[in-house]
């Protein structure tokens, strides 16, 4: 097997892993105020979308060996589409037209990606210096986009996107590095790579955290899309990654990833307004029910008062 195919079967299965993270936090999210978020740590569901959240990373940092960062990175859009079929199985109902159409047109852009993006396993590492200044300039831009005071929703979604693309990327220099015989296993470089990539992932964690309490679906859209345009920028300016087929095959690349986006924001509006029944919720929101709901009210179980007693016999009723 090509370590192309390696690194696309994994980042599929840390696509789901992912999806049904995602919904735990939402989930979490949406039943916590500003003042609660530090309960979550004492909630045994937090703690079970962090295992999801470590165990998905793992598998990408295992696709991140295999692929390049314009490869792996892309196939994230599949956190939504993998979601679709088994959120609709857990939710009684077939897929909807709307939900065929956004996963045909992100498979579809995804395939015309990967065609250009295809190549050999990554070889190329990033200094410490240029760990520091990617580090420096995601921490900047993600302080103007998470400052203190702003309402929490898409630009939380997009600060976590690039963390998690920056990490995915310094991620990527840790693996090569590590897997590399020609050196020490723990050089300076790789100590001081992991210790950013550890404060990007919790950072992207919390910052997604904060951005699903407006609800999953336009959220994790952005998150998806932030992710990969981070990823590939560093990729293609600072490791030496090409895409294939030269200027036809950037054009072709480009189109890919703006049909991937259209099908990624198709997904994410699929959801049905509030007032609809629980079985057509959002596809990837019925991945995963942490808690039960409360039953609805039926005026039928409550006690009836009891009838009155009519007036003994004898006695005028008074008009």
């Amino acid at each position: 097997m090509s370590a192309t195919l390696v690194a696309v079967a994994l980042s599929l299965i840390s696509a789901v892993a992912y999806a049904a993270a995602a919904v735990a936090q939402e989930r979490l999210a949406s039943r916590t105020t500003d003042a609660g978020m530090l309960r979550l740590l004492g909630r045994g569901a937090w703690w079970w979308s962090v295992g999801l959240n470590a165990g998905a990373a793992l598998l990408h940092v295992a696709a991140l060996k295999y692929g390049t960062l314009t490869l792996v990175q892309p196939l994230g859009a599949l956190t939504l589409v993998a979601a679709v079929p088994l959120g609709a199985r857990l939710a009684g109902r077939r897929v909807s037209t709307v939900e065929w159409r956004g996963t045909a047109l992100t498979l579809a852009g995804l395939s015309a990606v990967l065609v250009t993006a295809s190549g050999p396993a990554p070889d190329d590492v990033l200094s410490v210096p240029q760990a520091l200044a990617v580090t420096g300039a995601a921490a900047a831009l993600i302080g103007v986009l998470a400052r203190p005071g702003a309402r929490p929703g898409l630009r939380h979604a997009s600060a976590s996107g690039f963390a998690s693309g920056v990490a995915s990327a310094l991620t990527q220099t840790v693996t090569v590095a590590v897997t590399d015989r020609s050196g020490p296993l723990l050089s300076g470089q790789v100590i001081v790579v992991a210790v950013l990539v550890a404060a990007l992932a919790a950072g992207g964690l919390l910052l997604s955290q904060t951005a699903y309490r407006g609800g999953l679906g336009a959220p994790l859209a952005v998150v998806t899309l932030a992710n990969p345009i981070a990823a590939a920028v560093i990729g293609l300016s600072l490791l030496g990654e090409r895409l294939q087929g030269g200027a036809a095959g950037l054009l072709l690349a480009g189109a890919g990833a703006a049909v991937a986006a259209w099908g990624v924001v198709t997904l994410s509006r699929s959801a049905p307004e509030p007032a609809a029944v629980e079985s057509e919720q959002h596809p990837v929101a019925a991945v995963l029910a942490l808690e039960p709901r409360p039953a609805p009210y039926e005026p039928s179980l409550l006690p009836r008062r009891p009838a009155p007693t009519p007036p003994a016999s004898g006695h005028l009723t008074p008009l």
